[in-house]
């Protein structure tokens, strides 16, 4: 609770290094936060809790079960866009299955990714725990390898780009450390024509593609509607998102789009506009990197409405990671799905509609590993298992299976009723093998006690083993 109570009074330092918002900083890192620390105590134990499995008609005599251990080290290596969430979400996690953790932080959110430690630390000393369980670390991307290959971390959690995430998995290697990858997305929203009250539409798409400027590995980059629905979504688009308000919200509370965490990105975002631009795209707001009067050194980027875009350019094909909002046209709903599985990534998706079975056609054929339907993105706000496949990454974190995955799966198998019933070698196996022909013959007749389809099948199996035992 200290570190609840912490996030929600010091917002401030949720907003210095990154440059989000208030709202942005409520929504996107306290609101998951405390869901995360709730759900952990409310459903935690039941997860790990050891797992009772079935038997078979041979081992009916035993007990089956899988339980759940801690491994002792574990790494988390996360990213800049969320500093307080990302970090605290791992320590949660790990703490709760018995493990101890070290995270490195980005060297871009050094100073608040200290100051969250401090908080994670302080709440385990106030209960009674030690507060070396956790620890943080901040260092250049090349001196990471020491740690992402070292023997005694058992586990790494990865959040980040792809050619980051191929140097830690290559470090990994190393000493065989298992990685959760999760990567970036490319996350599609589509939009049908038979959706009901499309002003509600967009006010959930506005929040998707700005939340965070839009550094939110799981913000709506491709808004995807089908053609009678697209002439009202852009124009009300065009409308919400020439309005935005972008400065710093720990001096001026009345703004929508804070600063970005830097200017590195700027001359791609822009060639990316002009080079579509040139292919056909429509620039109707924004486009290029916004020059604040009051924060001349500020990373501010415009908010951006790019519509007509078609698959073939590069900016329907990368991830943008910034305020950016793109829409493309479809043709069908076929054509709307291809559209969404056109990139190599797949880490959520969305889907607005009326139709039960249209709905269902997305769902089932989308390329993801989350989808929200009629919303955006809500998967993560009830701990479902958050990850997603292709060029997304892979592993799951959150939820139960989040949980599971930072364990030692352990299998049990043992007698059920000891005292009767145990395992006995039939003494035409037992080694040294008396007679080779006796041996087979026992073990034919116990894949027929085992299998047999018919009840016959199985007496002529067990007459089999009782007369060349």
């Amino acid at each position: 609770m200290a570190a609840k109570e912490e996030g929600l009074e010091n917002y401030v330092e949720l907003c210095l290094d990154s440059g989000k918002t208030k709202v942005d900083a409520s929504f996107g890192e306290i609101l998951v936060t405390v869901e995360k620390l709730k759900w952990t105590i409310q459903h935690g134990e039941r997860a790990l809790r050891p797992e009772k499995r079935p038997s078979n008609f041979l081992m009916m005599y035993k007990h089956n079960e899988v339980r759940w251990e801690p491994l002792g080290v574990v790494a988390a290596c996360v990213s800049w866009n969320y500093p307080f969430h990302n970090l605290i979400g791992p320590i949660i996690s790990t703490l709760f299955t018995g493990s101890a953790i070290i995270v490195k932080a980005s060297e871009r959110t050094a100073w608040s990714s200290h100051y969250f430690t401090s908080i994670a630390r302080a709440s385990l000393a106030a209960c009674g725990h030690s507060p070396q369980l956790v620890q943080s670390i901040v260092c250049w991307p090349q001196t990471a390898n020491h740690l992402t290959s070292h023997p005694d971390i058992s586990h790494i959690t990865f959040i980040g780009s792809r050619p980051v995430a191929h140097s830690v998995c290559t470090s990994a290697a190393k000493s065989l450390t298992p990685v959760c990858v999760e990567l970036g997305g490319k996350d599609p929203a589509i939009i049908l024509d038979d959706v009901k009250n499309v002003p509600k539409v967009v006010s959930i798409l506005m929040r998707g593609v700005f939340q965070s400027a839009g550094q939110n590995c799981i913000g709506i980059e491709r808004i995807i509607a089908q053609k009678n629905v697209y002439p009202q979504l852009i124009s009300l688009l065009e409308t919400r998102i020439r309005t935005l308000r972008l400065g710093s919200t720990l001096e001026d509370p009345e703004v929508d789009v804070g600063a970005m965490i830097s200017a590195d990105s700027f001359p791609r975002l822009e060639a990316l506009i002009n080079e579509a631009v040139s292919q056909g795209a429509q620039l109707l707001v924004g486009g290029k990197r916004y020059h604040h009067p009051a924060y001349p050194k500020g990373h501010y980027f415009s908010p951006t409405l790019l519509v007509d875009v078609v698959p073939s350019m590069r900016i329907a094909q990368e991830e943008c990671f910034g305020p950016i909002c793109l829409v493309m046209p479809a043709d069908s709903l076929p054509d709307a799905i291809a559209l969404a599985n056109s990139t190599m990534y797949a880490l959520g998706a969305s889907v607005f509609g009326s139709s039960t079975k249209d709905i269902n056609t997305v769902v089932a054929n989308v390329k993801a590993g989350m989808v929200s339907v009629n919303d955006f993105a809500v998967y993560y706000a009830v701990q479902l298992p958050f990850g997603g496949v292709g060029g997304s990454g892979y592993g799951r974190f959150a939820g139960e299976e989040g949980l599971r995955a930072i364990c030692n799966m352990k299998s049990v198998c043992r007698d059920r009723f000891p005292a009767w019933v145990s395992t006995a070698i039939p003494s035409a196996v037992d080694y040294p093998i008396k007679n080779a022909g006796r041996a087979w013959e026992v073990c034919m007749g116990v894949v027929g006690l085992g299998y047999g389809e018919r009840f016959s099948e199985k007496v002529s199996a067990l007459w089999k083993i009782v007369s060349n035992s």
